[in-house]
């Protein structure tokens, strides 16, 4: 989001801006600079730990504000409440492992973790230490509980540290945070209208009662796309093969657990849907016959497994549908984009989104992906590593542009 357009996005918007003691804090001018760019009017906190790295000074001149370091300065005007009631956003970044500790467990010591107590507003945090102090269990407990409640967690990146190594914990990127803060205040609907039906997870299909054969898919990518989908309006029904995820706030959810059972529930909303993201990881192949008792070894020889092929519901639903859009994926070991365009012609789909799972951080398990989205007209768009929740909202985008009508509830929106 950069260039004239989109320079001026947070006029009238107010942010406050924590920052606390690490060595990236000098970063935190750059991003003040560029949110005041962008039309919003900062208010600076800053820890005594983060006044060692830059002085209020620097971000008073730049903030046109007074910068807030203590609880106990101009008590009257409590600013630890007066601060937040007045942000429409409030942005940590860098955020210290010990900022996150004491924010995930409501300890108050200081001006800025007595703000986080009082706010209503999207909380926006931008963390930065060294590799290992990042993938501390600890931290990440502490991670995963402020977003249980609704935080905004940037991961950090990977890069040198300050320690001398290479590991992920660079403070994420100004462009990453400011876009952030513009999607928290900004909340696109351009899926309102929609009905958007979306398949993740793998299938298990049955060996005997106690196996099965699946994949590697944990279903955070389908997860996301239905997040983000819902946050931009549309109606959002997640078929969902077994997985280990919390079940998303606002989404019709349909549990399944074989590729027949993920069929009949695809099959079954599919005239509802306008769009269809088949995200699932399906079983290619399943048993032929399932063993009615537990497979035993023994003297005998081993068991030959006889298999026949799952259900094609992509097949299946590209010829039924009428004028829903089709986006598949396609997870792939080599030939990465030849073996994409074949399923996307084959399967007569819109949209492709191809990624190579045995790409180092990305893939099956992992928060990050990186893919390719091929379109049926020919484009292609790529996508670097990144969160799985930020690619959630790159396929969307590219759903909204593809060039034909998606059918609304209401007036249909061109999307050429």
């Amino acid at each position: 989001m950069d260039g004239d357009r989109q320079s001026r996005l947070l006029i009238g918007k107010r942010v406050a801006l924590g920052v606390t003691g690490s060595i990236a804090a000098y970063k935190a001018v750059s991003l003040l600079r560029a949110l005041t760019k962008a039309g919003a009017s900062v208010s600076v906190v800053m820890t005594k730990a983060a006044t060692k790295f830059v002085t209020p000074m620097t971000f008073e001149v730049l903030s046109g504000q007074a910068v807030t370091t203590d609880l106990f300065e101009a008590h009257h005007e409590m600013k630890h409440l007066s601060i937040p009631e007045q942000a429409d956003a409030i942005v940590v970044a860098p955020a210290t492992a010990s900022f996150l500790a004491k924010a995930a467990v409501g300890l108050a010591d200081d001006v800025l973790s007595t703000m986080l107590l009082t706010t209503r507003c999207p909380l926006i945090i931008a963390p930065a230490m060294d590799g290992d102090m990042w993938t501390h269990p600890t931290v990440q407990e502490h991670v995963g509980t402020l977003r249980s409640r609704g935080a905004i967690i940037l991961d950090p990146e990977e890069g040198p540290l300050a320690s001398g190594q290479i590991a992920q914990g660079r403070l994420a990127g100004e462009f990453r945070i400011r876009e952030a803060v513009e999607q928290a205040l900004l909340p696109r609907l351009d899926f309102k209208g929609q009905r958007v039906l979306i398949s993740a997870g793998p299938t298990q299909e049955a060996i005997d009662p106690v196996r099965y054969i699946s994949n590697r898919s944990s279903g955070k990518m389908g997860y996301a796309l239905a997040e983000a989908a819902r946050n931009r309006g549309a109606e959002v029904t997640l078929v969902t093969g077994p997985v280990s995820l919390p079940v998303p706030a606002g989404v019709l959810v349909i549990h399944v657990t074989t590729a027949q059972e993920m069929a009949a529930a695809m099959s079954a909303h599919f005239e509802w849907s306008t769009v269809v993201v088949m995200a699932a990881a399906v079983a290619d192949f399943r048993p032929k016959e399932v063993a009615l008792h537990k497979l035993k070894k023994g003297a005998q020889a081993a068991p030959t497994l006889e298999l026949e092929p799952a259900p094609d519901i992509l097949a299946m639903l590209s010829a039924k549908r009428t004028s829903q859009i089709l986006v598949g994926f396609a997870a792939e070991t080599q030939n990465l984009l030849a073996h994409a365009q074949t399923k996307l012609v084959a399967k007569g789909l819109d949209l492709i989104v191809a990624n190579d799972v045995t790409q180092k951080g990305a893939g099956f398990g992992s928060d990050r992906n990186a893919a390719v989205i091929l379109s049926r007209t020919g484009e292609q768009q790529p996508l670097s590593l990144r969160l799985k929740s930020e690619m959630a909202h790159d396929i969307l985008s590219a759903i909204v542009q593809f060039p034909r009508t998606i059918q609304g509830t209401n007036s249909p929106t061109s999307v050429s």
